[in-house]
């Protein structure tokens, strides 16, 4: 994944990926930059609801998306 790598090493703190296969929902995949690798490791999986805390409080249902 280039775009993971770039945004990696270019510091961004939080990468977030949403995948929507035809007539299904959304699935959000979180990352959190490791600073001392400056690497990504996987956050968490959200169907249906995402209602994520970091960066900050959000919550979102993803059938109406």
């Amino acid at each position: 994944m280039v775009k993971l790598d770039q945004y990696a090493k270019a510091g961004i703190p939080f990468y977030w990926r949403v995948e929507q296969a035809a007539g299904r929902v959304p699935i959000v995949h979180t990352h959190v930059l490791d600073p001392a690798s400056r690497s990504y490791e996987a956050g968490e999986l959200f169907t249906g609801l995402v209602k994520a805390v970091a960066p900050y409080p959000v919550e979102v249902e993803l059938g109406g998306v």
